[in-house]
């Protein structure tokens, strides 16, 4: 039985907004290598939201048509970072770079087993990636042997 004490208890979506969400679409297709698995139009026809299913535990990255952002939105990036592990991070950063995003913050070595950066997509969010050897133990705690 699973226990419910803890109040967050995963990531579930994270959303991104583009006021451009057929280029936001594209983009993520490539970077991603997969097709978004939803996608829903606004009042007026225009593609508003796509959502992908991404990782080992299938995470949720929404793409949101700018329009719909919540009324106190600031546009860029804002305080909050939220890392995706990758196993090859210099190259996913290479990639990434390759694909038109710029350096918000440079690789930083966090110490053994951790190291950060985070780039501007084109659409003005702020992508983290990571490695990040605790996700490794614990997707491999999950493994069966």
């Amino acid at each position: 039985m699973m226990s419910h004490n803890q109040t967050l208890r995963g990531f579930a979506t994270i959303s991104y907004w583009a006021d451009d969400m057929q280029a936001a679409k594209k983009w993520y297709t490539e970077l991603l290598g997969i097709a978004p698995y939803f996608e829903r139009s606004g009042p007026d026809g225009q593609l508003a939201y796509v959502e992908f299913r991404i990782g080992d535990y299938k995470h949720e990255l929404g793409l949101i048509d700018r329009r719909f952002s919540p009324a106190k939105a600031v546009p860029g990036p804002g305080g909050a970072v939220m890392y995706w592990h990758v196993d090859d991070i210099e190259s996913v950063l290479d990639k990434l770079l390759s694909m038109g995003a710029r350096e918000y913050e440079p690789l930083i070595q966090r110490g053994d087993g951790f190291i950060t950066a985070s780039v501007l997509d084109p659409f003005g969010n702020v992508l983290g990636i990571m490695y990040n050897a605790h996700y490794l133990e614990i997707l491999a705690s999950f493994q069966p042997e």
